[in-house]
C-alpha cells in the first residue's frame, strides 16, 4: 500500500475528510497538525512570531519525526496557511529522511497574508494555490480552487422545497468578513426574515485582541460569537435547511473561500462579496449574487428564481476527489 504524510491545519473536519478520501484512493495516511496546539494563544503567537515558542514547536516536530523516521512515504503533502509553525529547516529534515517522496504544497491562504510560503516553495516538486492573484505573481504556483466534500455532495442530492432558514453563514469572524456579513444580513431582512448566523473565533483571547485592534469589531457584542466550531451534524442540518449561503472574502484575497465550494456542492444559492467569482465556470446569475457592499437589487434574476442545476461535470470538477486528482496524488 502506498503511504502518504499529510501535514495541515486542524480546520473544522477537513483533516479527517481529506484523509478518508486519500484512503479511498489507496493510501495509508499519517496526518499531523501543522502546529503544536489548537489553543488560541498558541495560534496567535505563531501568526505574530513563532520564534517565541520555538522550543515548544521543536518538541512537537520531533514527535512527528519519530513516525517519519520509521516510514517510507510515496508522497509528502503539506496544506499550508497562516498556522504553519514549521521552518524551512524542519521541512528539509523531512526531505532528508524521505528523499524518494514526491513533495506537494497547497496554499489556501493568500501570499499577502502569509509571505513566508515563498521560502519553502523551492522544497516542493509541485506548488498550488487557490488564489489567482498569487498564481499570476508567482511562476512556481499553479492555480487550483478549493473543493467540497462528500458531506455537501449528499446535501446536494436531497430534493427540498421547504426551508427553515432563508440564508445562513457559518465561518470565522475575520474583521472585514464580519462587517460585510452584518451588512448583508441587515439588508436582507426585508426579504429573507429567517436567518442563521454563526460567527466563530478560535479563542476568547483572539476575540478580545480583534475587538481592541480592529474597528470593524469595535461595537460587536460578545454574545454574537462562538468559540467552538459547529459540529458536523449541526452543520449538515443548517445547510440542508437553508435556501441560500452568505460568503465574504477576506481582505486582500481573491481566492474563493471553501464556503463557496461547499455551497456549490450542496446546490445552494450563494451571495458573496468576491467579484472574481464571475470568472468561474459555475457562475450563474440565477444561483450567485455578487454583493457590492452597498445595496441589493431585489429585481435581479437571483431573487426571482429557484436554484438552477448545473452540468454534472461542473460539480465533479470541484469535488475533493477531483481536487486530489488534479494534483496527481
Amino acid at each position: 500500500m502506498k503511504k502518504l504524510l499529510l501535514i495541515m491545519p486542524n480546520f473544522f473536519n477537513y483533516p479527517y475528510e481529506i484523509s478518508e478520501e486519500l484512503t479511498k484512493m489507496g493510501y495509508e495516511v499519517d496526518c499531523f497538525d501543522d502546529r503544536p496546539s489548537t489553543n488560541g494563544f498558541i495560534k496567535a503567537i505563531i501568526r505574530v512570531n513563532k520564534d517565541l515558542i520555538g522550543k515548544y514547536i521543536g518538541n512537537y516536530f520531533e514527535t512527528i519525526m519519530k513516525t517519519v523516521r520509521i516510514k517510507k512515504y510515496d508522497v509528502v503533502f503539506l496544506i499550508s496557511g497562516q498556522s504553519l509553525s514549521f521552518s524551512e529547516e524542519m521541512i528539509m529534515q523531512i526531505k532528508k529522511e524521505q528523499p524518494q517522496a514526491k513533495y506537494i504544497l497547497y496554499q489556501w491562504d493568500s501570499l499577502k497574508k502569509f509571505p513566508y510560503i515563498k521560502k519553502i516553495e523551492p522544497l516542493f516538486d509541485d506548488c498550488y494555490s487557490f488564489d489567482r492573484n498569487d498564481v499570476n505573481a508567482d511562476e512556481k504556483l499553479k492555480f487550483l480552487p478549493l473543493f467540497y466534500t462528500r458531506q455537501y455532495e449528499m446535501i446536494g442530492r436531497k430534493k427540498k422545497k421547504d426551508y427553515k432558514y432563508d440564508f445562513c453563514f457559518v465561518g470565522t469572524a475575520h474583521p472585514k468578513k464580519y462587517k460585510f456579513i452584518q451588512l448583508m444580513s441587515n439588508q436582507l431582512k426585508q426579504v429573507y426574515t429567517n436567518q442563521f448566523i454563526y460567527y466563530f473565533f478560535p479563542s476568547r483571547i483572539v476575540f478580545i485582541y480583534r475587538k481592541f485592534f480592529n474597528k470593524e469589531l469595535k461595537h460587536a457584542r460578545y454574545n454574537e460569537f462562538h468559540f467552538e466550531p459547529l459540529k458536523e451534524e449541526k452543520m449538515n442540518f443548517i445547510y440542508s435547511n437553508s435556501r441560500c449561503v452568505l460568503d465574504s472574502a477576506q481582505e486582500g484575497q481573491m481566492g474563493l473561500t471553501i464556503r463557496v465550494l461547499e455551497a456549490l456542492g450542496a446546490k445552494k444559492k450563494l451571495i458573496t462579496t468576491n467579484e472574481d467569482i464571475v470568472n468561474y465556470d459555475f457562475y450563474n446569475e440565477e444561483n450567485i449574487y455578487v454583493y457590492d457592499g452597498k445595496t441589493f437589487d431585489f429585481n435581479s434574476p437571483f431573487f426571482k428564481s429557484e436554484y438552477k442545476e448545473l452540468d454534472k461535470e461542473i460539480y465533479e470538477k470541484y469535488s475533493l476527489r477531483n481536487w486530489l486528482h488534479e494534483m496527481k496524488i
